[in-house]
């Protein structure tokens, strides 16, 4: 039988939720059904949020009451027909997903619940049964064996201290004073601070003295005896006031160990029993947060502020986690403020001095608008009113819990003891799930490094590493990324690299970047602020916004929108890494957030650690790149100028120097002009390779240029290079050297004088196919100082082919296997019939081809061939 009905209709907005929950709040409390009053508050919430919110419909809320509980119905006018059935074997979806979670809530908490549908309307009703209890009975535990219950003395004494405004003990009764051993008359009148041995917080300067100004408190300190001795107690406070108003404290103590005499009893059943006999858990962190609880972090925040807020008919709520150091509060979670705004913002932990500036103990502000900034996080939010408790794991700080109204003078004490008693049953569960969080973070830290670090290591490119750094980033740690680097102390840093996570966004942010002052080269550690860019973004917006209303709307051009989209994605936080390679800042790393969203302090940390390998890495390209454009330049200026055109005869060169970017080893060639005609050729190998094999290699040839050109002979050219090596003393190498002189002869062919001073001989390959040694072999250079060398003379044919190669090619080796003199003269005999660089390409085929490795010694091939006459 329905025997009280209450009736209200919220318009489709987002504070018509919290309207809804007072409402139904009021309602139930005006009934007398005060312990069905949280879940109905719960599911209102969910079922009009659904409505207002996500439907965007007006709600209809209806309140019915009968005997034995109360029928809430919710209807709004976005009738959808797709419901979960109560049926055991239907799925009903994740709970943390928005759309249904109305529903699944019903179907946890409610006695029954139900959908019905008109053409127009949709009504959701759920039905909460009032708990059974004998007549008269407030709350009561349950029923337990003997062995069960608490042990305590023959007779349990109960200390009753009142306590006056100013803190001072103005009645004192009998069990008082046989548990601490004062006697009335000498105690009466002291404060209770000069007896009570209160437990220190390190960190904060509160005791005793706030605890006794609370509506309500329960806890363990100790009273110090008459005897000395501290007596440890469990004590119930309770804030009362006489007929003329005045406050006073009420104070029952016992003894520590007989606290379950004094300890307010749990709601339902006792926290001993698992589960209810209907089989419903009867944790007290289950019955706050829900079952099945989240099992992510995130998850298990957000529900906790929404039930919070719930729970005080708030506003807005929010929860922060403290940092490791608890010296700062990070916001991980909120409701009713603009989160994406706040997520990861930070707050300190203290303020001010007293319990009003410290996140350490509960605060209760009735007028934020009287204290600007007392709590930073609600500034700009219009809320006024605000009550914040702090989750503490082992006495530690770990985070700040928070519920705000708009309207002035919402919460008291009483409210504050509530939101405590819920902060204290979900404190571990949050600091379990952070810790976890943080093990899993830390764990992919080191993954995300140590690949960076390989990658990082794989390039000496400067380009490259300013790419990998930008990409390893974004979007891993930040929305967008910028590089600037600085060449030298004198110069300016300059904008190097820009990557945003949306390609298309690239070329506007550099342009937004290209348009402001760089950052300040500061060699100091750690991420710092840099407001710049979200400042340049806001104002070309602003700019952007402003010439949209003097245009016509079909004349808004694709610009507009673009400079309103990078605005939007550079305008949250940004921050600036250095840059420090060897002591100097060599480069700026910029990391940035689109709109009003904050950095991880993890994310940073991680940042940071990334910033000094990658500074390393790019001043490891610069000074690579330096060395390699002196190398190069150096190593070009050993190498001859083009070769000259030698009538009736065909030269061809290749050469190829050992190890990563060496243009010049200990290999040489050279083809030059001399008086009288003819042609100067040089082929030699400098022991070794590298610089200081390419040292002597620009010795031999420019001296072996300047003598022949002087009409030196060829034995003497060689011998006085020998003299010239030998003069270099401890950096002298010894060098195979094959030298000879050219000339051209009108019948056609080509007559050759030469001299081969320890180096693989040269090859002569007949029109026949027939392959000679062009020479004998004498002795190398730099070795001795006297010696005899001699010239041979060698005419080559039309036809005719002589080839000229290092020991890099004849020594070509794959394992056991060396190509040597034989095969040399095996490929060159397949070569007849082609030209002078046909001939070199194949024998620089067949020797690549020879051995899978790549060639650890230089190689150089000089051919000339004798062209056949042109037949008619």
């Amino acid at each position: 039988m329905i025997t009280a009905r209450a009736a209200h209709t919220f318009e489709p907005v987002g504070r018509s939720v919290a309207a809804a929950r007072a409402f139904v709040r009021d309602t139930l409390q005006g009934w007398g059904f005060g312990d069905v009053v949280d879940d109905a508050v719960v599911l209102t919430s969910e079922l009009v949020t659904n409505a207002v919110v996500h439907a965007g419909t007006a709600a209809e809320v209806v309140c019915l009451r009968s005997g034995d509980g109360v029928r809430i119905e919710v209807s709004d006018r976005y009738p959808e027909r797709e419901i979960p059935l109560q049926s055991g074997g239907v799925q009903m979806g994740s709970p943390d997903r928005e759309g249904g979670r109305g529903l699944q809530l019903c179907a946890a908490l409610a006695s029954r619940w139900g959908v019905e549908y008109s053409p127009a309307h949709k009504h959701v009703w759920f039905r909460l049964d009032l708990p059974e209890r004998q007549v008269g009975t407030r709350a009561a535990g349950p029923s337990v064996s003997t062995e069960l219950l608490p042990l305590a003395d023959d007779r349990v004494r109960v200390a009753v201290i009142q306590i006056d405004s100013e803190g001072a003990v103005s009645a004192w009764n009998d069990d008082a004073q046989e548990l601490f051993g004062y006697p009335a008359k000498q105690i009466i009148g002291q404060p209770l601070t000069d007896h009570a041995a209160w437990p220190h917080t390190p960190g904060t300067s509160t005791g005793i003295v706030d605890a006794l100004r609370l509506s309500r408190w329960e806890g363990s300190y100790g009273i110090r005896a008459a005897d000395g001795r501290v007596v440890p107690v469990y004590a119930s406070h309770l804030r009362v006031r006489d007929p003329q108003g005045d406050p006073s404290t009420v104070c029952l103590l016992v003894r520590d160990d007989e606290r379950a005499v004094l300890a307010t009893p749990q709601r339902g059943a006792a926290p001993e029993a698992a589960h209810r006999a209907d089989g419903q858990s009867s944790d007290p962190f289950e019955t706050f947060i829900g079952s099945p609880a989240p099992d992510d972090l995130d998850g298990l925040l957000q529900r906790t502020v929404e039930r919070s807020r719930d729970m005080l008919d708030g506003d807005a709520a929010f929860l922060l986690l403290a940092t490791d150091d608890e010296t700062e509060l990070e916001v991980r979670a909120t409701t009713g403020l603009p989160s994406a705004r706040q997520r990861f913002a930070r707050v300190p932990v203290d303020t001010g001095s007293g319990r009003y500036g410290t996140a350490r103990m509960p605060a209760v502000h009735e007028d934020l608008a009287a204290v600007p900034g007392a709590v930073p996080l609600l500034d700009g939010t219009g809320m006024r009113s605000v009550v914040t408790v702090p989750l503490k794991v082992e006495g530690r700080l770990t985070g700040s819990l928070g519920v705000a109204a708009e309207g002035s003078g919402r919460y008291s004490n009483e409210e504050a003891l509530r939101l405590q008693f819920a902060a204290d049953r979900i404190a571990l569960a949050v600091e379990s799930a952070r810790l976890g969080e943080l093990e899993r973070l830390r764990r992919g830290s080191l993954s995300f490094l140590v690949e960076a670090s390989d990658l990082l290591a794989g390039t000496l490119d400067r380009d490259q590493t300013l790419a990998l750094m930008a990409q390893m980033t974004v979007p891993t740690l930040a929305t967008w990324c910028a590089v600037y680097t600085i060449a030298d102390t004198a110069s300016e840093p300059y904008l190097s690299y820009v990557l945003h996570e949306d390609e298309e966004r690239i070329d506007g942010l550099k342009e937004l970047l290209g348009r402001i002052e760089p950052p300040e080269p500061v060699p100091t550690p750690g991420a710092r602020i840099w407001p710049a860019p979200a400042r340049a973004a806001h104002e070309a917006a602003l700019e952007a916004s402003v010439r949209s209303l003097d245009d016509e709307p079909h004349h808004l051009g694709s610009g507009i929108s673009s400079t309103l989209t990078t605005a939007a994605s550079v305008g949250g936080e940004t921050v600036v890494l250095p840059l420090v390679a060897r002591n100097r800042v060599i480069g700026m790393l910029v990391l940035g957030k689109p709109s009003e969203d904050h950095f991880r302090q993890e994310n940073l940390e991680l940042a940071e650690d990334l910033s000094r390998r990658a500074a390393l890495a790019l001043d490891n390209s610069r000074l690579y790149s330096e060395r390699m454009a002196i190398s190069q330049s150096l190593q070009r200026s050993l190498l001859p100028p083009e070769l000259p055109e030698v009538p009736g005869v065909e030269v061809e060169v290749i050469y190829r120097a050992a190890g990563e970017g060496n243009e010049v080893g200990g290999d040489f060639y050279d083809l030059f002009s001399i008086p009288g005609g003819a042609y100067g050729f040089a082929i030699g190998d400098v022991c070794g390779t590298g610089p200081e094999a390419a040292a002597v290699t620009g010795l031999a040839r420019h001296a072996l240029r300047l003598l022949a050109r002087e009409g030196y002979s060829g034995p003497a050219v060689l011998e006085r290079l020998n003299n010239a090596i030998l003069d270099e003393g401890e950096r002298s190498r010894f060098l195979t050297l094959l030298y000879g002189e050219l000339r051209p002869q009108q019948d056609g062919g080509a007559l050759l004088k030469v001299v081969c001073a320890g180096h693989p001989l040269p090859l002569r390959l007949r029109q026949d196919g027939s392959v000679q040694p062009a020479a004998e072999p004498q002795p190398l250079l730099g070795v001795m100082d006297d010696l005899e060398l001699y010239e041979q003379t060698v005419r080559l044919e039309p036809g005719d082919v002589l080839l000229c190669v290092t020991d890099g090619i004849t020594e070509r080796r794959e394992g056991s296997r060396m190509l040597g003199d034989d095969g040399l003269a095996e490929v060159l005999r397949g070569c007849t019939g082609l030209t002078a660089g046909a001939v070199a390409s194949r024998v620089m085929r067949a020797v690549e081809r020879f051995a899978a490795d790549s060639p650890s010694d230089d190689m150089a091939i000089l051919t000339m061939r004798v062209p056949e006459p042109q037949r008619n």
